[in-house]
């Protein structure tokens, strides 16, 4: 791994590797966690579900990047939008938005930008079917996200609903996404095509949702908020009063509440692997580790309410290790799973409140 770091760095020296080796070094400096999970499924994704991460991470690098204003961010979504669907235009895109990137925007997010074309190529050498998933994928993303970039999200989103949609946007769409290249992968999976389709929605929320809970304290530094007031309502607390140092016994109430939303959408999650053949046990690793990661961190949230930082409730490299061990043993067989997930999640319910539905809200 530290071998790779400078070539992360310098964009030139990739230039030169294989599709395969060149996506694999450029996840491990956006995303430890994907640049794990991606390598689980069968070689006929792997080059696919890369390569959608990575458009995926630059239309993400194109939000978060605080040199762009709201209307130059629409701008290169739209253009990346056609980039994608075409394969044209990549060099200048790459070019000019590289020049506009700022310090704070990682060393291995510039490499990537500098490296679209490349990555744009690697996405025209698949199949129709799967540069199709991508593409809708991507115009999902980049169309929706640039909406926020325009709201004061400093004392939150306005409802539940406003939140569903956000997640959709960033999270949600993937998961369709992934789905649609499962089906397109095994007429085994297609045959549940249109329940994974709607369960793939919620298991994309239940991972942004455990995101947005454990980044509480670090957006809440940039003045930004995710969480939804209409849930703090009900627990009597004023999202617009949120700061670092907030400690109040109401906002942790509606903190649960949240987590059991979230753990909700985590259920979903895992009827969504069961639905996978169990023989297909990449596939599922692939989401057992994504979910299991997601259900300890939630957790690991619950059990520190009081937190006011991310790091305080990252989960460790061992339990990441248990995670992966544990799926790999139980991996295939279904009573098992619902099992663990039953034991692991237990104390993540609201005894006296629920939301509905928990099932994907209409996208």
């Amino acid at each position: 791994m530290t071998a790779q770091k400078p070539l992360i760095e310098d964009p030139t020296a990739l230039a030169g590797l294989a599709d395969d080796e060149l996506q694999a070094i450029l996840l491990e400096g956006v995303s430890r966690t994907f640049a794990l999970t991606i390598p689980q499924l069968p070689a006929a994704l792997y080059k696919a579900v890369a390569n959608a991460y990575l458009l995926c991470r630059i239309v993400d690098t194109i939000e978060d990047e605080v040199s762009l204003t709201v209307e130059q961010k629409k701008l290169f979504c739209s253009r990346f939008i056609e980039i994608v669907k075409t394969g044209a235009a990549a060099e200048d895109f790459s070019r000019e938005l590289a020049a506009l990137l700022s310090a704070q925007t990682i060393p291995a997010e510039h490499s990537l930008i500098q490296l679209t074309p490349r990555v744009i190529a690697i996405t025209h050498t698949l199949d129709p079917v799967q540069i199709d998933a991508l593409a809708a994928c991507v115009e999902t993303m980049a169309n929706g996200m640039p909406v926020y970039q325009a709201l004061d999200l400093h004392a939150g989103l306005k409802t539940m609903k406003d939140m569903d949609d956000y997640c959709y946007y960033v999270a949600g769409c993937v998961g369709e996404m992934l789905a649609k290249l499962f089906c397109h992968y095994s007429q085994e999976i297609n045959q549940h095509r249109d329940q994974l389709l709607k369960l793939s929605v919620s298991f994309g929320q239940g991972l942004q949702m455990t995101n947005i809970l454990k980044d509480i304290w670090d957006d809440a530094q940039r003045g930004v908020c995710w969480l939804p007031q209409d849930i703090f309502n009900e627990a009597g607390f004023d999202l617009g009063t949120l700061t670092p140092e907030t400690n109040d016994q109401n906002f942790r109430r509606g903190l649960s509440r949240l987590i059991n939303i979230a753990r909700g959408h985590l259920e979903n999650a895992l009827l969504y692997t069961q639905l996978l053949p169990s023989h297909e046990t990449g596939i599922r690793n692939f989401c057992l580790w994504a979910l299991g990661m997601a259900v300890l961190t939630l957790k690991k949230i619950k059990e520190n309410l009081n937190f006011n930082e991310s790091s305080q409730v990252k989960i460790s490299r061992r339990s990441v290790k248990t995670t992966i061990l544990i799926s790999k043993f139980t991996v295939r067989n279904n009573w098992l799973l619902t099992l663990i997930f039953n034991l692991f999640s237990r104390n993540l319910k609201t005894p006296d409140w629920q939301y509905l539905p928990l099932s994907p809200s209409g996208h």
